[in-house]
């Protein structure tokens, strides 16, 4: 007999977008913190969508934290909202 547990729940997932004037970097972050990947998306509407498609690609989508709410990530905290996903603003340090 094997051990081991299996499951068909989605893994929680935390996304992190840096912004910038042209490109948008997201890292995704699995339960433990572990990076699961990082991608970079265009500043246009499309490139909101397919960023926020590419995060739920590894699972359950809990949190986005997005640096420059006030400036670069002014429009893409907004995308967030049709999503059962928490939008945070991230102050750079």
């Amino acid at each position: 007999m094997t051990g081991g547990l299996t499951t068909t729940l989605p893994l929680p997932v935390t996304g992190g977008v840096d912004t910038h004037l042209d490109v948008h970097v997201a890292a995704a972050l699995d339960g433990h913190g572990a990076l699961l990947g990082v991608e970079s998306f265009d500043t246009t509407p499309d490139g909101h969508r397919r960023s926020l498609g590419w995060l739920r690609g590894f699972g359950a989508v809990e949190v986005v934290a997005v640096e420059g709410t006030g400036s670069y990530g002014a429009r893409l905290s907004p995308s967030c909202r049709p999503l059962p996903t928490t939008c945070v603003p991230s102050h750079a340090t």
